[in-house]
């Protein structure tokens, strides 16, 4: 068999494989007590009574009683449970789902860390796993636990969110709900004991559920699911129209800090646009392997692995001028956007008297791409 038909065979099995995937729905909140749970519940009774086969593959109440009750006479999943240090956990049994195979399973907690020795790390893994058998998901997951928001989130709620959800996960959902709620609401909901019990109400009113916080993170969650909606309709706009279809490259250093800054901002670009993005390093021979620090190699390698989490391509090359480096990549993947950090030097200073900025200038333009200087 030839090459090609050899590729017609691949294309044909893909498309089928790609037809069997379960699909995938996630509802979107600013911050818990919206009534995420709530809902997912709600939709399960429903479809229960359509005649479809829906089941509950993991759902958390924490025990607010109008969600608990929504539980009675939906079919659970039994948890698996684990030893871990003495304790008895449980966990999502993912294998008992494969196996039983409903049409369709509900998710809670998008973003868990599952029990150390579990098959996967993260929940959305096993989510994954479980499109993967063909079995159509609901799940749920806060606004903060989106990786590329994370800095977002922090500047807001002053909270480094430690469990996140990569966006390509949020990129292959079919449908993405926002569970919405004025501050005011979710403030009186909060204040009537229907998110957290009494002993931790004014804790919360003191630290999170702060009005203005509120609105800044119902803003978050507002643009995400408007971009995921710009998406559907992109994806759905015949190919044969003339669209300028954008492609990202993101330039970062051994420099960690701005590194993180210029990858999750080209994400956040990159999952607006619905685009392709890559994530360049240029090695000179100043930061060879044999010359850079180890913490920098390793918060290198991580920023590359954070990178591939977020849906980016890993271009590393070694050249001894960036500027050289950046315009070969730019014609070799037809790149439309190209997004550098933020000089150190005053910005005027560094483009009147930097070789690299003239000439990275000067070409860009005048091949009509784009520099953004990410802050």
């Amino acid at each position: 068999m030839d090459a090609e038909k050899e590729k017609s065979v691949k294309h044909f099995l893909d498309l089928i494989q790609k037809s069997r995937k379960g699909k995938f729905k996630i509802y979107i909140g600013m911050s818990a007590g919206v009534g995420k749970t709530f809902r997912m519940l709600q939709e399960a009774h429903t479809l229960l009574k359509k005649g479809i086969d829906v089941k509950i593959g993991y759902i958390e109440t924490h025990n607010r009683k109008e969600t608990h009750e929504l539980l009675a006479g939906l079919p659970v999943i039994p948890r698996r449970t684990i030893f871990y240090k003495g304790k008895e956990l449980e966990e999502m049994d993912v294998q008992a789902i494969i196996n039983l195979r409903p049409e369709i399973v509900i998710v809670d907690e998008l973003a868990h860390t599952n029990i150390e020795g579990s098959k996967n790390e993260k929940r959305w893994q096993d989510v994954l796993e479980i499109l993967e058998a063909g079995i159509n998901v609901i799940s749920a997951v806060n606004i903060q636990h989106i990786e590329s928001l994370n800095q977002n989130v922090k500047q807001i709620t002053n909270v480094d969110v430690q469990e996140r959800v990569p966006d390509n996960v949020l990129r292959l959902a079919d449908e993405v709900v926002n569970i919405d709620l004025t501050s005011d609401e979710l403030i009186s909901r909060l204040k009537e004991g229907k998110i957290y019990t009494e002993d931790k109400i004014q804790a919360a009113l003191n630290n999170f559920f702060k009005s203005d916080q509120i609105l800044q993170l119902r803003e978050l969650a507002l643009k995400e699911v408007a971009s995921q909606v710009v998406r559907k309709v992109e994806n759905e706009v015949p190919k044969n129209v003339a669209l300028r279809h954008e492609k990202l490259l993101a330039c970062i250093s051994s420099n960690d800090k701005t590194a993180k800054i210029i990858i999750r901002k080209t994400a956040r670009l990159a999952s607006y646009y619905n685009s392709n993005w890559y994530v360049l390093y240029v090695e000179t021979p100043k930061e060879s392997s044999d010359k850079i620090a180890l913490d920098k190699q390793r918060h290198l390698i991580n920023n590359f692995k954070l990178a591939t989490e977020l849906g980016a391509e890993i271009i590393k090359v070694e050249n001894t001028k960036i500027t050289d480096a950046i315009l070969d990549v730019v014609e070799q993947k037809k790149i439309t956007t190209v997004c550098i950090g933020k000089p150190h030097l005053n910005l005027f200073k560094v483009i009147l008297s930097t070789s690299i900025f003239n000439k990275l200038l000067n070409s860009l333009s005048s091949s009509n791409i784009d520099l953004v200087i990410l802050s």
